[in-house]
């Protein structure tokens, strides 16, 4: 079965099409915290990722590669950013490079 929405996880899916109301008010704290954020698009996408990154969360890597190119990253910004977190977090941030680089040269 096709992913209906390209570089969403399939958890985050479940979680928009089980939950939801549980969704929708994520949803709008996200877009409440972006609201507040000082950043520009582009360093917040890239600070993003790192966290992402440094949690070792890959699933949510895809998405945001595509939010933080659509917002001007180059694939050595988003690289760097990805590894940012290694003197802090370590070599586990490097999970995410595998998944970050498909999804950027895939967009």
């Amino acid at each position: 079965m096709p992913n209906p929405m390209p570089g969403v996880s399939p958890a985050f899916q479940a979680f928009l099409t089980e939950a939801p109301q549980h969704a929708q008010a994520w949803m709008t704290a996200v877009r409440d915290l972006s609201a507040a954020d000082a950043l520009d698009k582009k360093t917040e996408a890239l600070a993003y990722l790192a966290v992402l990154a440094a949690l070792r969360l890959e699933s949510g890597v895809p998405f945001h590669v595509g939010l933080a190119r659509q917002a001007g990253a180059t694939r050595a910004e988003v690289v760097s950013a990805l590894l940012v977190g290694l003197p802090a977090a370590g070599l586990g941030v490097t999970q995410t490079l595998p998944a970050a680089l498909a999804a950027y040269d895939a967009s």
